[in-house]
């Protein structure tokens, strides 16, 4: 239990904003733990929780897509679920349940704006894990949650620039990584015709993760980390 009544009070707002009515089997205390910057504490925060809660979230959105569209390939449903997953998506569902309002963290780290989008993911990961540790199920995530996956996953389906390789790979590697991928392009010589033509190599964590060819710089981009996309969904790096 919490010992701040203050507190506990804002926390039952808070799981009541998710949509949660029943909230009997809550573990407050994990819950207070989730929403703890380790701005205040090294040792007592959220940063084991986001560990748990970032599996929960896989889980969760494996499940929606499974279970909503029954005929899309595997390659497609890692597509969708790299951007369901990454920073910018999770930091709109925090900014949607007003998350960073109930997040206890050090004055002079709540003014350093340019930290704000990665401690908002981190925060609601670590809700997503204290609420599944709670129960050691998805019994008080799927209720809320899934609806929310559900549409989101509709928005990027119908994205017109949703196959741009190139943004789902870099929501990948940030999203587990927090680095980005880097690419190496050079200009192909055809004598034949007069026109170049452009080969790319992208790399990560000093692995080459996939190559591309294209009439344009860009094309051969986008060919190299289709490829790379690809592969890390077959297999972590």
């Amino acid at each position: 239990m919490i010992k701040d009544p203050r507190r506990e009070k804002e926390l039952q707002k808070l799981v009541k904003r998710l949509g949660l009515l029943d909230t009997k089997k809550v573990n407050w205390s994990l819950l207070n733990l989730a929403l703890t910057h380790p701005s205040i504490s090294q040792t007592e925060n959220y940063q084991q929780l986001e560990f748990v809660g970032d599996a929960v979230l896989r889980l969760a959105s494996a499940e929606v897509l499974y279970n909503t569209y029954k005929t899309e390939s595997v390659g497609e449903f890692a597509a969708i679920r790299s951007i369901l997953v990454s920073d910018r998506t999770l930091v709109q569902f925090a900014d949607y349940y007003e998350i960073e309002e109930y997040l206890i963290m050090k004055e002079s780290t709540a003014k350093h704006k340019i930290g704000r989008n990665s401690r908002l993911a981190d925060a609601f990961e670590a809700i997503l894990g204290a609420l599944y540790l709670s129960t050691n199920s998805m019994e008080l995530i799927k209720p809320w949650f899934a609806p929310i996956l559900k549409k989101k996953s509709t928005e990027i389906r119908q994205d017109p620039t949703r196959h741009n390789y190139k943004d789902a790979l870099q929501a990948w590697t940030q999203g587990n990584y927090k680095e980005l991928p880097i690419y190496q392009t050079q200009t192909i010589s055809n004598s034949q015709d007069d026109h170049n033509s452009f080969i790319s190599e992208v790399w990560f964590q000093k692995k080459k993760l996939g190559t591309g060819i294209g009439k344009t710089k860009k094309e051969a981009e986008q060919g190299a980390a289709k490829e790379a996309f690809l592969l890390i969904n077959q297999d972590s790096i």
